[in-house]
């Protein structure tokens, strides 16, 4: 629904995204970030903004041996985060590992269930494993859909699984929804404004805010800064301007001591 079915085309569609971003200006000497925020949507329309989140990444993308994914549940009722039923996720491009150690260092955690419900049809998660998969040499995933979770339960998901270069963090969020094209730019670039400042975003305005506000509180705690990257709308790339969904991308850096 949201990409190619074929391999070859989905490969050669995420390949052209990526290679777009690689000459896209950016901050020099910049370090590849512990962690960022990405839209989800159906390539012809956010595909873009996403890739311009995973090309900062590439410096580092023989150092990435974990990816922990966080996307919000738009399919089910969830109270807390949603590890899959699964060993495995697959996309056209193949399967990708559920990382085992992660899922056992969760273990305990009152606000984690496991339910296969909550992942077999959630869409949060599953667009950006095409793009992992081009990018990265080898890794594994720690798949979390979130439902009804404050920051301080995404934080302590988070501190768990922080880890070192290995891994990075990735919140699956699109912005806005549905507001006509002006007015859409205007929300969106506040949104975009309260996460530079690491300020917690309205759930109105970022269907991925709870996983975002978790990531934000631990930004704070760790001292980690967030860049904007990209920020359009679906007006922008593919649709019509009457109607529009919101979406950017955010890389969270280690301030230099």
């Amino acid at each position: 629904m949201f990409y190619p079915a074929g391999a070859a085309e989905l490969a050669a569609s995420v390949d052209d995204m990526l290679g777009s971003c690689a000459t896209a200006p950016h901050e020099p000497n910049a370090p590849a970030p512990k962690a960022l925020i990405a839209p989800h949507a159906g390539y012809v329309y956010s595909g873009p903004i996403a890739a311009s989140a995973y090309a900062s990444l590439a410096p580092d993308k023989h150092v990435v041996r974990r990816i922990v994914l966080l996307g919000p549940a738009h399919r089910v009722r969830l109270t807390g985060l949603a590890l899959p039923a699964a060993d495995v996720l697959r996309s056209p491009l193949g399967d990708v590992a559920v990382d085992g150690a992660g899922v056992a260092a969760l273990s305990g955690l009152g606000q984690v269930v496991v339910s296969r419900e909550a992942h077999a049809k959630e869409h949060s998660l599953e667009v950006h494993l095409p793009f992992l998969q081009r990018l990265l040499s080898t890794f594994t995933i720690v798949p979390l859909v979130v439902g009804d979770a404050s920051p301080e339960e995404v934080e302590e998901v988070l501190a768990r699984l922080w880890g070192g270069p290995e891994t990075r963090i990735i919140v699956s969020s699109d912005l806005s929804h549905y507001l006509p094209y002006a007015i859409a730019k205007t929300v969106d670039e506040s949104t975009a404004r309260d996460l530079e400042r690491r300020q917690y975003v309205d759930p109105e305005h970022a269907c991925g805010a709870r996983p975002i506000n978790g990531l934000l509180l631990a930004a704070r705690r760790r001292s980690l800064v967030v860049e904007r990257l990209d920020l359009r709308n679906s007006g922008d790339t593919a649709g019509a301007r009457s109607e529009v969904v919101g979406y950017g991308s955010f890389a969270l850096r280690q301030v230099a001591s």
